[in-house]
């Protein structure tokens, strides 16, 4: 940009004699052009050089520009103070992200007008001038009017203004004046207070953190607001600023903060975070600060990352974003450290002499003569002690977790300086082996001390291969964390079962943990069930290949390998039986026991598996995914005890019958046997006691008062589901109408069990997740789909026109790119054709399922629902019209296809289409 008085003098030439309004409407018309040539600029400088430091500098000192044309032109044109006296004198001052000369697109542009006294009201003007422009070019504009006075007076008492003028920065004015303020708070308002001034930062970090996600690894992380974002490096330097007295990041080496590798690690790290927050800026054209998944495949691709080795450009992408929100978290550590020894103060003599009598005792305790306490902190007892024997890299760790001791910021610092010593010869060495064997499956929570391995970088150099998924990603909506993190916190998951303090949660979990007999080859395989992910072939397989690699080098017996390498193979079967399979079904339970094949693989599956769901992310696990899980173990046990012949199932209709008729001895003999007669025997199997009473009740409650239709609505907190039992004449659209009903009403549906009576009547129980906490909430919206249920099974209400009001996409509909898959099997069950239907969730989805179903002739005997994220999995049990399965070649594929066109839209139809066996993920 021109020289800004320049610029305000040609304009003024340009336009003759102007008037004032003429003359701030070509004002604002330069500036307009000004700010969008130099966002055109900064915006090359992100395509061309990728400098993303560059461009908020760019973009920064184009607001300088602007600012210094509307001071002269409101100082000098419109309010010119022909004599000026003392009061009428006015400095601007950038302040806040703006007053550290870097501004993203979007960002707001925070000022100061600073007086030397009470404002005047030649000042007022003159702000008003500079203001009105600012925001006739739509920016977002911070700004206070305040004396020196005021600065002083308002910078002690409130933190937040205090920061602000920390990083104060002179735009244009009177120099004297910003030089005088910046005086009197380094005197008046910093000094001695830098302790304090520390305290309230870190805190407020928290504070922001808790609000932005508590984990580094969060799979959308807030670029500005979020750990190891922008903020932090902020803080950081806000910190060591306020500490060191210190104007810039390079001059925190002379004051002996870093060293330059971390300097160079500071600068590497705000100029890529710069570069991504930029980007994210212009793609939406607005101060988008949360990386959502829409915009991370937008800004891998203007950053430039290809894919390679099985990892798509965005996760390649968000991989380097995770790396670089580790090192911001290291680099926090080491400025915490720095300040703390800085402002510990030495204890009186006395208690100084008592104190190191007490310290060499617990030193002593600690069983190693290369450890010290520090601080009340694990620490080395010098630089060598990991060069003089590099175990001690492990033990650092293995000591803080039986001692439950916090470990040193600075060893931690010299645990990442000494990785190179982590060597083949250590990795193979047996005590090495042994120490982190007993961290991982140590009876003090393991956890906090593997995170803490893991950010140094111990943890994947040890374990190569974990450190192949350290900071990476799954481009999908159903995965919370990185891989790494994922691993860590179901780790933290199984030692909160085996510690018993989950019993409320996790009931049968909680009941068979001490009763396994391979209690580290569950740990060890917990450990590695994911620690394939991002390789070309199907991670469970490849993680077994690992598992059978690694665990005879951490000492596991061939047996225990063996086990470890077959949870690791089948980590997933048991989540997908339970909640993609008919339960009820014999040969679902027979198929499944065969893959088990032992009742102590049963427990360290179930187990492995409720730990897996629960540390994917806040949520995902809830009381329904628990029962089913239940449900399954407990059948497979029957069958794995030796159960489940053809006799023994038909005595145990018998026995669930003769339950119900002592449940109902209030009914007549007659009523209640031709009650029993009514239920075909897979009712039996599948409905316990409390329901098929439930149901006895709503069955003969509703033909009293002469309904064939009548819904009932029930909810159960731990399970976190919503009953919705519907009773109903039999025809195929049935749960066409029912699905769409409850998509129509917002329900979201979780399972579905439909049974048909001998007389022809269908009862199907419809499980929905819960919305609402309260069960009063919930159960007014549960009535209110059950009558729109109601309404439509009578005709009353057009369903497909419900379900049109909700069709259009979700937000994120266009940004996951997923093929539907649909898979006829005759396998799964002795009775059903069983289908099972993949693809992109979006609302109604179910409804329009069902409909081709029932436009396709076929009965639904169950359908499982279940929704990974972006993906839903659909499975229906089905049979013809005449109750036989489906066979025929031809019909299969007239099936496939017209399944597969539920999920064409209008413009693609039938592309992307592909039916073939599932890749398990």
């Amino acid at each position: 940009m021109e020289n800004p008085a320049r610029a305000v003098a040609n304009l003024i030439a340009r336009l003759g004699k102007p008037s004032t309004a003429e003359m701030r409407q070509a004002l604002v018309a330069h500036l307009r052009g000004v700010l969008e040539e130099g966002h055109a600029s900064a915006k090359d400088l992100l395509a061309g050089p990728r400098n993303g430091l560059a461009c908020a500098e760019r973009i920064s000192a184009t607001m300088d520009g602007i600012i210094a044309c509307l001071h002269i032109a409101a100082s000098e044109h419109f309010y010119q103070a022909v004599n000026p006296s003392q009061s009428e004198r006015i400095a601007v001052v950038a302040v806040g992200g703006y007053g550290r000369g870097t501004l993203a697109p979007g960002s707001d542009v925070d000022l100061l007008f600073l007086f030397p006294h009470k404002q005047t009201a030649w000042g007022e003007s003159v702000v008003e001038a500079m203001l009105y422009p600012l925001w006739d070019l739509k920016l977002k504009v911070g700004h206070s009017v305040r004396s020196i006075d005021d600065c002083m007076r308002e910078a002690r008492a409130d933190m937040t203004i205090r920061t602000a003028l920390l990083e104060a920065r002179f735009l244009i004015g009177d120099r004297s004046l910003f030089d005088e303020m910046v005086r009197r708070f380094g005197a008046e308002v910093v000094e001695g207070t830098a302790p304090a001034f520390t305290e309230a930062k870190l805190a407020e970090r928290e504070t922001r953190v808790r609000r932005a996600g508590t984990s580094r690894y969060l799979v959308e992380p807030n670029v500005k607001d979020g750990k190891g974002g922008l903020r932090d490096l902020n803080t950081l330097f806000w910190i060591a600023k306020y500490a060191y007295r210190v104007d810039d990041v390079s001059e925190l080496v002379a004051a002996g903060l870093f060293d330059r590798k971390e300097l160079v690690m500071f600068q590497r790290s705000e100029e890529f975070l710069w570069r991504v927050r930029c980007w994210m800026h212009f793609i939406t054209g607005r101060a988008e600060e949360r990386l959502s998944f829409d915009l991370q495949r937008q800004v891998a691709a203007a950053i430039g990352y290809a894919g390679r080795s099985g990892q798509a450009p965005v996760e390649r992408f968000m991989k380097a974003y995770f790396l670089v929100a580790k090192d911001v978290g290291d680099l926090t550590a080491i400025v915490c450290a720095a300040l703390e020894a800085r402002q510990q103060k030495p204890r009186a003599s006395l208690s100084r002499l008592l104190g190191s009598f007490a310290k060499r005792k617990r030193v002593r305790a600690l069983g190693h003569p290369d450890f010290t306490l520090k601080s009340q902190r694990l620490n080395v007892i010098d630089d060598n002690a990991f060069r003089r024997d590099p175990v001690n890299l492990l033990r650092l760790y293995e000591i803080a977790s039986r001692d439950d001791i916090a470990i040193h910021p600075d060893t931690s610092r010299l645990v990442t300086q000494s990785l190179r010593l982590v060597t083949a010869q250590l990795r193979h060495d047996p005590e090495a082996n042994r120490i982190f064997l007993e961290i991982l499956t140590g009876r003090r929570s393991p956890e906090p001390v593997l995170r803490r391995m893991n950010e140094s970088g111990l943890l994947g150099r040890f374990i190569p291969d974990f450190g192949r998924v350290v900071a990476m990603m799954q481009f999908n909506m159903y995965h919370h964390y990185t891989v790494d993190e994922h691993l860590i916190r179901s780790i933290g998951v199984l030692a909160e079962i085996d510690a018993g303090v989950l019993e409320i949660e996790h009931p049968l979990a909680n009941e068979i943990m001490p009763t396994v007999a391979n209690r580290r080859a569950l740990y060890v395989a917990l450990f590695l069930h994911d620690i394939a992910k991002g390789r070309i072939e199907d991670h469970s397989i490849a993680g077994a290949k690992i598992a059978r690699k690694l665990c005879p080098r951490l000492g596991l017996s061939e047996a225990q390998t063996e086990t470890v390498a077959w949870l690791v193979e089948h980590h997933l079967d048991m989540s997908t039986v339970a909640q993609s399979r008919d339960l009820g079904d014999p040969k679902t339970i027979e198929t499944f026991a065969a893959t088990v094949q032992t009742l102590e693989r049963l427990k360290l599956l179930l187990i492995l598996t409720v730990a897996d769901i629960k540390a994917v992310g806040p949520g995902v696990w809830n009381g329904w995914k628990g029962q089913l899980l239940r449900t399954l173990y407990y059948e497979t046990e029957i069958v794995l005890a030796g159960g489940y012949s053809v006799i023994e199932r038909k005595a145990r209709v018998e026995k669930k019958q003769d339950a119900l008729k002592e449940q109902l001895a209030d009914w007549p003999e007659t009523e209640r046997n031709a009650y029993l007669a009514r239920h075909y025997p897979p009712y039996w199997i599948k409905t316990d006691l409390a329901r098929q009473e439930k149901h006895a009740r709503f069955l003969r409650q509703a033909e009293s008062e002469g309904r064939t239709t009548a819904t009932a609505v029930e909810t159960d907190q731990f399970r976190g589901i919503t009953e919705l039992t519907i009773l109903a004449p039999d025809h195929p659209r049935l749960l066409a109408i029912v699905t769409g009903a409850c998509a129509a009403a917002g329900g979201n549906i979780a399972d579905a069990q439909i049974f048909t009576t001998t007389d022809g009547l269908v009862l199907d129980t419809i499980s929905i997740s819960r919305a609402f906490d309260r069960d009063d909430d919930e159960l007014r919206r549960a009535e209110r789909i059950a009558a729109a249920i109601e309404r439509a099974l009578k005709g009353e209400i057009k369903i497909a026109d419900l379900v049109a009001q909700r069709r259009a996409p979700p937000p994120r509909g266009q940004t996951f790119q997923l093929a539907p898959e649909v898979i006829i099997d005759n396998v799964l069950s002795a009775r059903h054709t069983v289908l099972e239907v993949s693809g992109l969730d979006r609302p109604g989805l179910l409804y329009d399922l069902t409909t081709a179903i029932g436009k396709l002739n076929l009965n639904i005997a169950s359908a499982h629902i279940a929704t990974f994220g972006e993906k839903a999995v659909d499975v229906f049990y089905v049979t013809d019209l005449t109750a036989a399965k489906i066979v025929s070649t031809a019909r299969q594929l007239t099936i496939r296809r017209a399944l597969l066109d539920v999920f064409a839209f209008d413009h693609d139809k039938p592309a992307a289409a592909k039916a073939k066996a599932p890749a398990r993920a």
